[in-house]
């Protein structure tokens, strides 16, 4: 990024915004009596939930290895890339840049905000080409929206630095899979780049997507920023406490992965002998893109036997996104493709 001045990306008026402060959780008290907020005395959950999330922001500090003034926490990853886009994108104005195919909701988020959406067409093989990217650059762009490894089609980004230094500016690398992939988190840039937010999540490889719970790590300035257009409670007490407790347990991440990635390998073994399948794309994350015969046909059979997946075609011709299962579900999937 050329220019270092973040406020110089942010819209006017969220600068002159002053954010919801709840008086309590800004400050330290011994025995309080609560007559501030119009709460219930009574009840087990009669209480607003911490709005700073102090607890949970020391124990990702720790865990990360940030400092808790760079830490966000949102309702889901959806929220803060709903937040991101209200910071730095000023209605019927700004737009934003994602690669083509990647995660639709930045394209949502950006079109209720009314900014346009510009798409970055990814190769063959689902990356992007560095000359591409330079010349659509040259468009007015505020935020870059760069998830590795990409959901749909499972594969990473090589050399993020490259978007970094060549982006004028945000770029969220989204890394809702990132423990999958064995590749090194983008976390270890944030203090080269200021224009950098990682985007992380508990629904994927810690298992928790019922608590929705996302994670943005970035400089102090831009998490003070998001931290002014959130909501003042935006993640309730159970949710919190419920990431503690799994953060907390003794090897909870490690074992996940591990389960993930021995399917991952189970599964990837199968699909060879399988005559639907034209094509399995590698994939760094939990499932599969899968280049189906008669793709139709497939996805309805699976359907019918209550298979869910997820069909990428038209957008992606002939494709099927598959998450990887445990043993007994991915048999299932397994011995219905076999007879497909």
């Amino acid at each position: 990024m050329k220019n270092n001045n973040i406020n110089s990306l942010v819209r006017e008026n969220i600068l002159k915004l002053q954010p919801y402060i709840s008086f309590r959780d800004h400050n330290e008290f011994n025995e309080p009596v609560f007559l501030d907020a119009n709460e219930s005395p009574f009840g087990e959950f009669n209480r607003y939930p911490d709005s700073t999330q102090k607890k949970l922001k020391n124990k990702l500090a720790d865990l990360k290895n940030v400092s808790p003034s760079q830490i966000a926490i949102g309702n889901g990853s959806d929220e803060l890339i709903d937040l991101i886009i209200k910071v730095f994108c000023e209605p019927k104005k700004d737009a934003i840049l994602m690669m083509n195919p990647s995660f639709a909701m930045y394209a949502f988020y950006a079109t209720i905000n009314e900014n346009k959406v510009l798409k970055l067409d990814l190769d063959e093989n689902f990356d992007i080409v560095k000359d591409d990217f330079l010349n659509i650059i040259q468009q007015p762009l505020k935020v870059f929206f760069l998830c590795s490894p990409n959901n749909p089609t499972g594969n990473s980004t090589d050399d993020i630095e490259f978007y970094l230094q060549n982006f004028n500016g945000i770029v969220v690398v989204d890394e809702a899979y990132i423990e999958f992939s064995g590749k090194k988190s983008s976390l270890e840039l944030l203090d080269q780049y200021p224009n950098l937010i990682v985007l992380q999540t508990f629904s994927k490889a810690w298992g928790v997507a019922g608590a929705r719970v996302g994670i943005a790590y970035a400089s102090e300035e831009i998490i003070s920023l998001i931290n002014t257009v959130k909501a003042p409670y935006n993640v309730n007490s159970l949710s919190q406490e419920l990431i503690l407790n799994t953060i907390e347990e003794e090897n909870r991440l490690t074992n996940n992965v591990e389960n993930i990635l021995t399917e991952r390998a189970w599964l990837e073994e199968q699909f060879e002998n399988i005559g639907c399948i034209s094509k399995v794309f590698p994939t760094d994350a939990n499932f599969f893109l899968i280049k189906m015969e008669q793709v139709e046909r497939v996805y309805e059979k699976m359907l019918k036997e209550e298979i869910l997946t997820s069909r990428r075609d038209p957008a992606i011709p002939g494709c099927i996104r598959i998450n990887i299962g445990n043993r007994q579900e991915n048999e299932k999937l397994i011995n219905l493709l076999k007879t497909t």
